[in-house]
């Protein structure tokens, strides 16, 4: 009888893992794949659809696209895994029994306790979260006038408050709407502890495309119409969007593996094992462990990497083989800020931060090599005019 694989989640992490292990398992078990959605987002380009909702038809892989068809797939919400009894329990009421599970799940957005801002704020981690986004801003501007323009806020500068507020920006010149948008970052810096070199590049052109940035003093109030920031800051919005941090899925919540008790985000070994020997852990789901004192970061090019080793590492277990280690190789960092782009300490460049057309076409080719490594080709062409 063969055993039982699943996976949970479509993101970079679940929809790379799945590819991985389907090359490796040569047909030794089972494998079914499992998600709330039945495609996979490019979730680093998904700000996109902020500015132009017709992008989700370029940033969105069918999940039939995907994986092999001796995959099961089923669309379903995950209420939670009994590691006892070896199965994933979903919202519908069934329960899927599995062998070995990998969490690949993602995140949902941490609002660390500060008081309205669930409440108010929009976030941006799904597809549904970036065309709710595109409708309040062009909702705002819409009633928005020459004397009382639109003011839309975004809390946190790190990555994707910086592209969310680029888009916003490219939508505002696009349709000549009256917005304001303010970029608010409770550190000293936009994205907070990278190099200075490129938060200054950052920082050029967030400001060339009108953003206003405020740093330094930390959001500690939000109700429905004002951002009260520090001790004396208060700032009314027409539209509040949240990208301050991550936190784990209240679907692991209760799991019996070692988890961090403040995040829920499970602790995953270099091979992805969890403390239980049936459950593996991966991306923004698991706190993965590398040399030094530092996990890996809850990024997409990790996640890409890491992938690649977990499905390898589960079709490992099934054939009782040893497992591979897996140590996170930082390529650099490519991010947006509308049309434009900045490149930082990306390999095999002579230059350390770089913009212009080489970053944008970096850009996209980042983007459209993981769309013809998990989908085709064909696809990675399509997308990349949009990217």
């Amino acid at each position: 009888m063969s055993d039982n694989v699943v996976v949970l989640g479509s993101g970079y992490a679940g929809a790379g893992a799945v590819k991985s292990l389907e090359s490796n398992l040569d047909g030794r078990a089972d494998v079914t794949w499992i998600s709330d959605v039945d495609y996979h987002l490019v979730l680093h380009e998904s700000h996109r659809c902020i500015r132009d909702p017709s992008v989700r038809e370029k940033v969105t892989i069918p999940v039939e696209e995907v994986k092999s068809p001796s995959t099961t797939f089923r669309q379903a919400t995950v209420e939670g895994v009994d590691t006892d009894e070896r199965v994933v329990e979903l919202g519908d009421g069934d329960e899927v029994p599995y062998d070995y599970l990998l969490v690949g799940i993602g995140s949902r957005t941490a609002f660390f306790g500060i008081e309205g801002l669930r409440e108010y704020a929009l976030t941006l981690k799904s597809l549904d979260d970036a065309l709710s986004i595109h409708d309040a801003v062009s909702e705002a501007a819409a009633a928005a006038t020459r004397d009382d323009p639109a003011t839309v806020v975004v809390g946190g500068a790190g990555l994707s408050g910086i592209q969310t507020a680029g888009e916003i920006a490219e939508y505002r010149d696009d349709y000549g709407a009256n917005i304001d948008i303010e970029l608010v970052e409770g550190l000293e810096r936009v994205l907070p502890n990278s190099d200075p070199e490129l938060q200054g590049a950052l920082r050029k052109r967030l400001e060339a495309a009108d953003v206003n940035i405020h740093t330094g003093e930390f959001i500690g109030e939000v109700d429905e119409e004002t951002v009260y920031i520090g001790d004396d800051t208060q700032m009314d919005y027409d539209v509040l969007i949240w990208t301050g941090g991550i936190t784990g899925r209240e679907a692991v919540a209760d799991a019996n593996v070692d988890k961090d008790d403040r995040s829920n985000r499970i602790f995953s070994e270099m091979t992805f094992e969890t403390d239980d020997d049936r459950v593996f852990a991966i991306g923004d789901a698991a706190i993965v462990d590398q040399p030094g004192d530092d996990p890996a970061p809850p990024t997409a090019q990790a996640a890409w990497q890491a992938a690649e080793v977990a499905g390898e590492n589960l079709a490992r277990r099934v054939k009782g083989q040893p497992l591979t280690e897996w140590t996170y190789d930082d390529k650099g960092t490519v991010v947006s800020v509308g049309e434009e782009a900045v490149a930082h300490d990306v390999k095999f460049f002579p230059i350390s931060t770089f913009g212009g057309k080489p970053a944008e076409i970096l850009k996209k080719g980042i983007a459209a090599r993981w769309i013809a490594d998990v989908s085709s080709v064909g696809n990675a062409l399509d997308a990349w005019p949009d990217m």
